[in-house]
């Protein structure tokens, strides 16, 4: 079992109450550099899936992707970081412009958050609570309002429609994400991902809720606005959506979030499904990136196969398909769990 991670907040604890602070000043403090440690890792983990996106999409359609900056083209994203931070920050006049300014900062805030119940490792989380899956669920909700705010603010018909468009699939498909989740819990009983994943020990929940990984997956590809499910921001009908109006590191803060969310929801993919942090020989924290970096490949590779289709056959597939599905599977799932009950194998 590793434990090196909670040792080393233990002694960070004790190291600052060493220094005469209290023990409720010395846990604020190891969560303020907790979450430190967490912005850090996701910002230069979206330079790497840049980067890789660009490759992955370069080798399906036949070209070669980022190849002059570095070895490789690594540091291409790099580069446009550094362009970004450079361009000049543009505000309409029209625009609101508190709630303009103010709308990436919580979408890149509600993204980080999504990390603080993730388990990156055997006992590797920020906060372990006992309802850490509500708690992903309703959090993540949350970037809705952010897209809404954008498009508002925006004073652009353009971004409104966006943001509505956005906003009305990211609701449609919420409803089955988190369904497609309660038959783990239902096996499980806890809403507890510590408890979820330690429940993979013998089998992962992607052999028994075969059907729940598939709707989620879906369903978690409609939620982050990504191929082919990106008609929020269809260059052929919408420009950018709702980010239209913003430029340079406003612009940019969108997109940092936007990846920063496809790394979570694959983050909780592989605990709800594929035995989280477990794996034989390799470190607990090192199982956990290895999976959650298998899922988002899936994700780059849904990405640049398929085509967009178009916006009345996505909501129809949500509501008329994978709603239904979601919710037969919770019946089969409970008598499931009866039957193996009545025969003693439970």
């Amino acid at each position: 079992m590793e434990h090196w991670f909670t040792n080393i907040a233990h002694a960070l604890v004790n190291w600052l109450m060493g220094l005469g602070l209290s023990y409720a000043w010395a846990d604020f403090i190891l969560l303020i550099v907790q979450w430190i440690c967490i912005v850090a890792i996701v910002t230069l983990n979206v330079i790497v899936l840049i980067w890789l996106e660009r490759k992955i999409s370069g080798f399906i359609q036949l070209r070669l992707g980022p190849n002059r900056l570095g070895p490789f083209g690594a540091f291409q994203t790099i580069a446009d970081a550094i362009k970004l931070m450079t361009k000049e920050d543009i505000i309409p006049t029209k625009t609101d412009k508190w709630i303009f300014m103010t709308a990436p900062m919580f979408f890149i805030i509600v993204a980080v958050m999504l990390y603080a119940v993730i388990p990156m490792g055997d006992g590797m989380q920020v906060v372990d609570l006992n309802v850490g899956l509500l708690y992903f669920i309703s959090v993540g909700s949350l970037s809705t309002v952010c897209i809404l705010m954008a498009g508002w603010a925006s004073n652009n018909k353009w971004s409104l429609l966006g943001a509505m468009r956005g906003v009305a699939q990211m609701v449609s498909y919420e409803v089955p994400l988190a369904l497609s989740l309660l038959g783990v819990v239902m096996i499980v009983g806890s809403l507890n991902l510590s408890d979820i994943v330690k429940a993979q020990h013998n089998v992962w929940f992607i052999l028994l809720q075969p059907i729940a990984f598939i709707t989620y997956f879906i369903a978690a590809t409609a939620e982050l606005n990504r191929g082919p499910f990106d008609m929020p921001e269809a260059e052929q009908e919408l420009t950018a959506g709702a980010y239209t109006e913003y430029t340079g590191m406003r612009w940019a803060l969108f997109f940092l979030a936007e990846y920063t969310n496809l790394v979570a929801v694959s983050a909780l993919a592989s605990t709800m499904f594929l035995g989280g942090w477990q794996g034989p020989g390799l470190p607990s924290w090192l199982w956990i990136i290895i999976k959650t970096y298998l899922v988002m490949l899936v994700f780059m590779w849904m990405k640049w196969t398929f085509p967009r289709i178009r916006m009345d056959h996505l909501m129809s597939f949500s509501w008329k398909f994978l709603l239904p599905v979601s919710l037969a599977n919770i019946v089969v799932t409970g008598f499931g769990l009866e039957f193996f009950k009545w025969m003693g194998w439970w």
